[in-house]
């Protein structure tokens, strides 16, 4: 009697097997975990709310799709408000909720709703095996033109690129902006994710793409089910080849040696040293204070004066074009003026030239006459004329 007690007492002890995921079908596990109307009893004690802002880009569009979200939002008992003033939308629970999990699903919709996802899209969140996730790459690349070239690669030639990733990972993709909206079972998100960031790292998604479609090769053996697949994805290493820099006249000053007694080319002053050779180094506050402020008197005069030349210049009234038959004869009436006045200056020199040779030649004439009729006479002093001169 005490052994079958023992026993009972063992088998009482022995806990129940665990039951294998694996060997059950997925349908049937589905089915196990589907939650119906009528499961929860009692309402919700509590009141939940999540809110979205929006861009205003999409008001109009939000504005159009609004009816159709309040009524599927309606059949879960989920309440919901837009609110263009603020551009923002929210979701709420209210005692019709049958669901407690809904209103994480709604939060998701308006979220996606928010970054451009169609509404027929969207609203499929609302399924127990669609789940979605919202990738920020804006802060991964710091160079915005680098980012744009990088975004660029998820998209591809004509969006071939996001197509592929999207029929491979068995997800829905939306690129927009700073963010790469995507819906799918949460393993096609896990590789999206992957790929998203890795291609702002650098890393092209085709790489990605070639290991998704092995995988999905190798997925069809079921000899491979249990065993390592490592020998067969490939392995692709990051290459960073350096380009050798030319080098530059400043270097080529820097290495090259400068003889004795010679200043060396590539050799800066410093701040410091600009203000000793200048003296302004020896000036007290007061005084480098004075001299900025005339420095920038001096520099805002001059750009007075500049902006006021500019303004006259529109001023000045542009010179008339004159025909070209009247300029060839105003050239021609002026080189025959021209000429005549060099005529007239050279008769005027002739005749000067002239007069002075006549001059000169009537002097020296004059006096070879006067010397050839002199007599003694002319060197006797008249004496009567004397006494004259006496007597007065």
């Amino acid at each position: 009697m005490s052994d079958t007690q023992h026993n009972d007492g063992n088998t009482a002890k022995e806990k129940p097997n665990a039951i294998d995921l694996s060997t059950v079908p997925e349908d049937d596990i589905k089915t196990a975990l589907k939650f119906e109307k009528g499961d929860m009893t009692t309402p919700l004690l509590e009141e939940s709310s999540f809110a979205t802002l929006f861009p205003k880009y999409r008001e109009q569009y939000l504005r159009d799709i609004w009816p159709l979200a309040t009524k599927a939002l309606d059949k879960h008992g989920i309440a919901c408000q837009l609110d263009l003033v603020e551009g923002s939308m929210t979701v709420r629970t209210t005692r019709k909720t049958w669901d407690p999990y809904v209103v994480l699903k709604a939060r998701d919709m308006i979220k996606l709703l928010a970054r451009s996802v169609p509404f027929p899209q969207a609203v499929k969140i609302l399924d127990d095996d669609v789940t979605c996730e919202v990738v920020k790459i804006g802060n991964l690349v710091a160079n915005k033109e680098r980012f744009v070239k990088r975004r660029q690669r998820l998209l591809g030639p004509n969006g071939n690129t996001l197509k592929a990733i999207e029929l491979l990972t068995g997800c829905y993709i939306m690129i927009q902006g700073s963010t790469v909206s995507a819906m799918g079972s949460y393993r096609g998100l896990k590789e999206v994710r992957r790929i998203v960031e890795d291609c702002m790292k650098n890393i092209h998604p085709i790489y990605h793409i070639k290991e998704l479609m092995i995988r999905k090769e190798l997925a069809k053996d079921a000899k491979l089910a249990n065993e390592s697949w490592d020998r067969f994805l490939p392995r692709f290493k990051k290459r960073n080849v350096k380009q050798k820099k030319p080098k530059t006249d400043a270097k080529k000053n820097k290495n090259k040696k400068s003889k004795p007694g010679e200043a060396n080319p590539a050799f800066t002053p410093s701040k410091v040293e600009l203000q000793l050779m200048s003296g302004e180094y020896f000036l007290s506050p007061n005084e480098k204070r004075a001299k900025e402020l005339e420095r920038k008197k001096k520099a805002s005069a001059e750009n007075r004066a500049k902006k006021m030349a500019e303004r006259m210049k529109d001023d000045v009234a542009p010179k008339e074009a004159v025909p070209d038959h009247q300029s060839s004869k105003n050239k021609s009436k002026s080189a025959a003026a021209d000429k005549a006045e060099e005529k007239k200056q050279l008769e005027q020199l002739m005749s000067k030239f002239k007069s002075k040779a006549a001059a000169q030649k009537n002097s020296e004439s004059k006096r070879r006459g006067s010397e050839e009729g002199a007599d003694v006479s002319s060197y006797i002093v008249d004496g009567s004329a004397s006494k004259k001169k006496r007597t007065k």
